[in-house]
């Protein structure tokens, strides 16, 4: 208890990055129920700059950043507002954040993933294409910048609260656990010509588009197996994926007994948001109560690679390392909006990427401009692939 003499707790200073999708909206879900905790000071979006007017005005932020090409609209008064690529690294950087939350979508993630962490900030990541594209410059700039890196993906989340505690030399492995996605039960021979709608008509969780796009290709969960090798120090052939349709146990912790230890939950992103936004200290709240006999029964079933050709091809890539990954991840990125637009099939998603792994020679990834560069090689490549299959004759 405080007397009235004594000066109020400090909140932490919050920047949300991405703030008008679905991970950038928990965020601040969660930020509302413990205004005593969070203070909101900087927001971003891409182009729904009216849904960011309308949260600048409920949270009285400073400070705002845009897409380059987004028109202006009318933001509070006060409001500074920025725009691009150097806009978010600011707002990642700024001396007034004490926590960064990285919820942007795809290479535009990076640069300020970057920024957060040279500036020792604590950064909440949800943006996978940081630790696919530069995972081992990330963990070099969170080491060197003294920042705190945690994870907002549910997988991940999961993995870092089962570690916490165990002695690595009791670990053998982990598994990450997929839901299949929103065509897991449709006839293989149906796939390649799914329409947007089925695509993004996920059974188990409420996830932006390209996520959503990303979980019937499986990408997201090659991204992931990625995400864990660089956040857990551990190598790929001791990371595992099972397809688990109920989506309510995230990971598995795999000990060196052959016995497992497993994080159970209803799939709800805000219970990892909440984890990440609150550590170190424990979580503020509770949200879909789970008793144990509401669990039902829990299956677990290889990942047929036949189905999901893209988790492949991701995978591989990832592994050969260098830019590879880079090159993968720009044309999955490239291929999801093509196919969202309606100018490929899902199926050709594969073409896309395979396509642009063969036209786009690997490197090594020294730097963020080595990466950046590769990035910028593998999306005009990527475009090329997508306009020769635009352009071919319906089958």
């Amino acid at each position: 208890m405080t007397s009235s003499g004594d000066p109020p707790p400090t909140r932490k200073r919050v920047a949300v990055l991405g703030s008008t999708g679905s991970i950038g909206r928990n965020a601040l879900a969660v930020a509302a129920a413990h205004p005593d905790v969070f203070e909101i000071v900087s927001l971003s979006a891409h182009r729904n700059v009216e849904l960011l007017a309308e949260q600048a005005a409920r949270f009285g932020v400073r400070r705002v950043a845009v897409g380059e090409a987004t028109p202006r609209r009318p933001f509070p008064d006060g409001v500074a507002i920025g725009r691009g690529r150097l806009a978010l690294e600011r707002l990642a950087s700024d001396p007034g954040v004490d926590l960064v939350v990285n919820a942007l979508v795809g290479a535009a993630g990076l640069a300020p993933t970057m920024a957060a962490l040279r500036a020792g900030r604590t950064l909440a990541l949800a943006n996978k294409e940081s630790l696919v594209m530069a995972g081992e410059l990330v963990g070099r700039a969170a080491e060197a910048g003294g920042a705190s890196l945690v994870p907002i993906d549910s997988e991940h989340s999961s993995l870092f609260r089962c570690l916490r505690g165990i002695p690595r030399t009791e670990v053998a492995g982990v598994v990450l656990t997929a839901s299949g996605g929103p065509l897991r039960d449709i006839p293989a021979s149906e796939i390649a010509d799914a329409g947007v709608d089925a695509v993004l008509d996920h059974p188990t969780w409420d996830m932006g588009t390209k996520v959503t796009v990303d979980s019937a290709t499986l990408v997201n969960k090659a991204m992931e197996v990625v995400e864990a090798r660089w956040l857990f120090g551990l190598p790929f052939e001791r990371i595992d994926v099972v397809l688990h349709r109920e989506s309510i146990v995230h990971s598995l912790v795999r000990l060196v007994d052959g016995s497992f230890l497993a994080h159970l939950g209803m799939p709800d992103m805000k219970v990892p948001i909440q984890y990440a936004m609150f550590y170190p200290d424990p979580p503020g709240g509770r949200f879909d109560d789970c008793p144990p006999g509401a669990l039902g029964t829990l299956h677990f079933e290889p990942v047929d690679f036949d189905r999901y050709p893209c988790y492949g091809l991701v995978l591989d890539a990832a592994r050969r390392g260098g830019t590879s990954p880079v090159i993968a991840a720009t044309a999955d990125e490239v291929a999801v909006a093509a196919f969202v637009d309606g100018r490929i099939r899902f199926g050709e998603i594969a073409d896309v990427i395979a396509g642009t792994l063969s036209a786009v020679a690997p490197g090594d990834a020294p730097d963020v401009d080595a990466v950046l560069g590769a990035e910028e090689e593998a999306r005009e490549a990527a475009g090329h692939v997508v306009g020769r299959l635009a352009a071919a004759p319906s089958q």
